[in-house]
């Protein structure tokens, strides 16, 4: 492997760590083996901490290619408390209100999330990383700053309902670049006349590339000391 010219590593992100995190972790394993101060390791498509699964890797010249891989088809599985919201749309932040669920069925489910596939407008969580005025509006959120971030055209796939286990549900839902999980957990709640919140998320494929096929960052040294590893200057 030649992680100057570029190489592109598929990540299982575990839960609780950022992909910066996991990124910084990777560069330093990559430059110990190479015996090199500095490399170039990105990543195509950030993952929350709680969330998990398949996370891009980039190294060297290949971090080039960050934008078309992120423009590859996302497939996600997530889980959602239905009767219940928080500010962030998933665990990070407490539940901030509760709605009844009892009103709420299979049937009526599976027609709410069927109305979802297509194309859709979303507006992003105000916990994201989207830049309000050159600041991201995570940060402008916690500070307690009012966020107003504009709808986004996305495409949902598919949408399938796994498990309905009242007041909770398991989805799987492929989608393009942008699709906020979190959000569309806050919109289907909203269209079953309650509230929903994320309480697990895994993302299982990017583009062709899937989460059992991922490596593990506990697991990454051994493989790397594994590995034919050329050495091709950079630019």
């Amino acid at each position: 492997m030649d992680f100057r010219k570029g190489e592109i590593l598929a990540f299982d992100k575990p839960y609780g760590w950022t992909s910066f995190g996991l990124v910084a972790k990777v560069r330093y394993q990559l430059c110990r083996k190479l015996g090199v101060k500095k490399l170039k390791v990105g990543h195509a498509g950030t993952l929350d901490p709680l969330a998990t699964g398949v996370l891009l890797v980039c190294t060297g010249k290949a971090t080039k290619r960050i934008e078309e891989l992120q423009a590859h088809t996302k497939e996600y599985v997530a889980t959602l408390k239905l009767g219940e919201t928080t500010p962030s749309f998933d665990l990070e932040k407490p539940v901030d209100a509760v709605y009844p669920t009892g009103h709420i069925t299979r049937e009526m489910v599976e027609e709410v999330l069927a109305r979802f596939v297509g194309t859709i407008e979303q507006v992003p969580p105000v916990f994201s990383a989207c830049k309000v005025n050159g600041s991201r509006a995570y940060d402008l959120a916690r500070r307690g700053e009012d966020v107003e971030l504009k709808a986004k055209t996305l495409v949902i796939d598919e949408m399938e309902l796994l498990r309905c286990e009242l007041p909770e549900i398991d989805i799987r839902v492929v989608c393009s670049k942008g699709t906020y999980i979190r959000a569309l957990a806050r919109d289907i709640g909203e269209a079953l006349q309650s509230g929903a919140h994320l309480t697990a998320l895994r993302r299982t494929r990017v583009g062709s590339r899937r989460v059992e096929d991922c490596l593990s960052l506990d697991g990454f040294p051994e493989w790397l000391g594994q590995q034919e590893i050329e050495t091709t200057e950079e630019n």
